[in-house]
């Protein structure tokens, strides 16, 4: 990957943007998490999703049944034992959105200028004159002028498939509103977003809870994505009750940023969770447009400094009906990979999408050329100035390992880990070439059973940009003598040559641990 990095701030030759990238066997070093739903449950649809590229499957329960879910993770497994190919699962929490209730799922016009009713009695039946929501503190929530946007899934901006109501009057617990634009909602489940306005529900509500406890449990989820973050206390309460669950203990969360009460509280709730997830859907919504971009790169920044995976959503909208993006969709990837975000998230796209595997292959295929011009460089220094002296040991030690690797033109950098941290460490840094991650297995007891850890930390990485797993033969401890270590590393070096990621007479910089001291070497590969 290495060789073809070039510089946008550097002269090159238009025509050589029209050479055709050599394949690769990672699709790209970002991370594409695909939504799994009706049109990518299927084994051949995941199957196909995780060749192109999907290293993380999202399961949203804001709609759909534990069983319906059950039954498309049940694929999940089948298609990850016929591709070979490793998948993390994300379950994503309702929190306290806001729904629309349609029971017939027949189809809604709403015409601008018309008024429309919205009513927490769930009895009523919905029309274009009256929309029964889940939510009965809406009346008390807003005033005359607020704004409210409602859309299927999520909300597009698209006039045919959203619409934006204004509040003209609020009667006991209805909400009187003005139809701003005319549109058509279909499917039995709308959400529904109140600009700016503090909704007075718990960010991690008892069906949330209900939902973790046991399809979560069940599944041994490796991310929880805790919808609507508010505040770092959020991220505490959701960690405190993962902790009760037994093997979720490991889990980790992802803060999901949607709206103006998130952002403020930003740089806590960052401190607190593993990850945060930009969701600019409905905080595209809360922000003037014109601080959308800003928003985006600032919290991306933070996240890369912290060494904590960014994930930025709603990129490729139009593809959930065209087998295209749009001009601004294709540069909107490309300039999330050069901000430096660690994934993209697909929603809608891939769960009711026609073109899913499409989706997946194209976003995947933008963000391998966005990483060619990346100024690995610039933001190699950025990291290091601002991690500052003196160092710690385990970040000296990643730093000089990408250093290293840039130096020699490394064709992969291999690290042994236990717990994940170190390689996720050197990704921080943001080398221009694949870590493969060999997580060594620790033996653990709960006083009656013995079992392996290794799984989660191998699955946790595959959100983290440039960073490939690799599960060792649990008998090789990640601190061993010599020689167990390099039987381990003949592994890790014969998957690299399979993969095609080292060939012969290749550089290859090693870091692991021996005994109580942190190596970093260089190999030369023989024929």
């Amino acid at each position: 990957m290495h060789s073809s990095h070039l510089l946008l701030e550097e002269p090159i030759r238009m025509a050589t943007i029209l050479e055709p990238s050599k394949a690769s066997f990672f699709p790209a070093m970002t991370k594409i998490v695909g939504t799994l739903g009706p049109r990518s449950r299927s084994v051949e649809v995941i199957s196909a999703c995780l060749k192109v590229g999907m290293s993380v499957a999202r399961i949203d329960f804001s709609w759909g049944d534990a069983e319906y879910h059950q039954g498309t993770l049940e694929n999940l497994k089948v298609a990850i034992k016929s591709t070979k190919k490793l998948c993390a699962v994300m379950l994503d929490t309702v929190g306290p959105e806001l729904q629309v209730v349609n029971r017939s799922g027949s189809a809604i016009t709403l015409k601008a200028d018309d008024n429309v009713v919205l009513t927490p009695d769930q009895g009523q039946e919905a029309s274009s004159e009256v929309l029964p929501i889940s939510y009965a503190g809406l009346a008390k929530a807003v005033k005359k002028g607020d704004t409210i946007f409602m859309g299927q899934y999520l909300f597009t901006g698209s006039e045919t498939t959203s619409v934006w109501l204004e509040v003209d009057e609020v009667k006991d617990d209805d909400v009187v509103c003005v139809i701003k634009n005319s549109a058509t909602l279909a499917g039995s489940l709308f959400t529904l977003h109140a600009s700016q306005i503090h909704i007075d529900l718990p960010t991690l509500t008892e069906k949330d809870k209900k939902v973790i406890s046991s399809w979560g449990v069940q599944n041994k989820i490796d991310f929880l994505s805790l919808s609507y973050t508010r505040h770092a206390e959020d991220v505490r309460e959701a960690r405190e009750f993962l902790s009760k669950l037994g093997d979720l203990s490991q889990t980790q969360i992802f803060a999901k940023i949607e709206n103006v009460e998130g952002l403020t509280h930003f740089d806590e709730i960052l401190q607190e969770a593993d990850g945060i997830i930009l969701s600019r859907g409905n905080l595209g919504i809360d922000l003037p447009p014109e601080k959308v971009f800003l928003f985006q790169k600032s919290a991306v920044y933070k996240c890369n400094m912290a060494g904590k995976p960014a994930v930025v959503t709603r990129v490729v909208d139009s593809m959930t009906d065209n087998l295209r993006p749009t001009r601004a969709e294709a540069t909107d990837v490309a300039n999330a990979v050069l901000d430096g975000c660690d994934a993209i998230l697909l929603g809608a796209e891939t769960l009711r999408g026609l073109y899913p595997v499409e989706t997946i292959s194209t976003v995947g295929k933008i963000c391998a050329e966005a990483e060619k011009v990346f100024n690995q460089d610039q933001y190699f220094k950025k990291t290091v100035k601002f991690v500052g002296e003196p160092m710690t040991h385990l970040e000296s030690i990643a730093s000089s390992a990408v250093r290293a690797a840039l130096k020699v033109k490394a064709s992969v950098i291999i690290c042994f880990t236990s717990s994940g941290r170190a390689a996720r460490l050197i990704a921080k840094y943001r080398p221009t070439m694949p870590v493969l991650s060999v997580v060594i297995p620790r033996l653990k007891t709960n006083q009656l059973r013995w079992s392996f850890s290794g799984a989660f930390e191998a699955r946790q990485s595959l959100i983290v940009r440039g960073l490939f797993p690799l599960l060792a033969d649990p008998r090789h401890p990640a601190e061993s003598t010599n020689a167990s270590n390099e039987s381990v590393l003949k592994v890790a070096l014969d998957h690299g040559k399979a993969s095609g990621v080292i060939k012969s007479h290749d550089r290859v910089v090693v870091c692991q641990k021996v005994g109580d001291a942190s190596v970093v070497k260089i190999i030369e590969l023989e024929d």
